[in-house]
């Protein structure tokens, strides 16, 4: 089933590794991801928002400016970090687990819940003990006001102050409290599933815009199924 991005609505994006095995085994590895998603998002009209690059999988926001920028960006991406991966590591074959799983999400509630989500990806694993302290997220040009090229910030956290320096103070502040319990299951589900994260109107309004279902459907047996067994 195609995946629904539609123009100017946030996603996040979780890629694995086939098997689990590393997609990422160098620095050059990690470089070289991030070059080509700079080049292929403005190539396809993206704004990227956070992501992070672990050995196995990674995660990526973004908000698509044109119709099926999305899945081009990450074909495209896909096969270009394919062949560079396979060439440094003198193997072929496969690299990712199929298809990408991603979830809408609804900017006023959870567009900052969702970058601090990502952004911490490597304080949950245990990699490092400060989320500045790893290199290969956008928690260091968020939280610290890193220049970057490719991070585009959303308007949900240009929200955050006046100047970059407020922002930056704003959310690194955000990024310090815990996620809660409920947060992270909520957002773990929504990307498995393929669903969206945000309030009822939200997903009422999403499921207008792509003819697709976003919503869990509702647990049980269907009113009516007495009737219909016996008829």
């Amino acid at each position: 089933m195609k995946r629904a991005a539609p123009v100017g609505v946030p996603v996040h994006i979780l890629i694995r590794a086939n098997n689990r095995q590393a997609c990422f085994s160098a620095s050059g590895d990690y470089a070289a991801y991030l070059w080509w998603l700079r080049e292929y998002s403005e190539k396809y009209q993206l704004d990227v928002h956070a992501w992070v690059l672990l050995e196995n999988h990674l995660h990526l926001l973004c908000t698509p400016n044109l119709a099926g920028g999305l899945s081009q960006m990450i074909q495209a991406l896909g096969r270009q970090y394919v062949r560079f991966f396979n060439q440094q590591n003198q193997r072929t074959g496969t690299l990712w687990e199929g298809r990408y799983r991603s979830c809408l999400v609804q900017p006023e509630r959870y567009l900052l819940e969702m970058c601090r989500y990502i952004e911490l990806n490597p304080v949950r694993l245990e990699l490092v003990s400060h989320a500045a302290d790893y290199n290969w997220s956008s928690y260091q040009i968020n939280a610290n006001g890193k220049p970057s090229a490719l991070c585009m910030p959303h308007a949900e956290y240009s929200k955050l102050g006046a100047t970059k320096t407020e922002q930056t103070e704003k959310y690194f502040a955000f990024c310090e409290q815990n996620i809660g319990e409920e947060m992270l299951e909520e957002i773990r589900n929504s990307t498995n599933k393929g669903l969206a994260i945000g309030d009822e109107s939200f997903k009422i309004e999403v499921e207008k815009m792509t003819g697709r279902r976003v919503r869990p459907l509702k647990s049980g047996r269907p009113f009516g199924w007495r009737k219909n067994q016996n008829t």
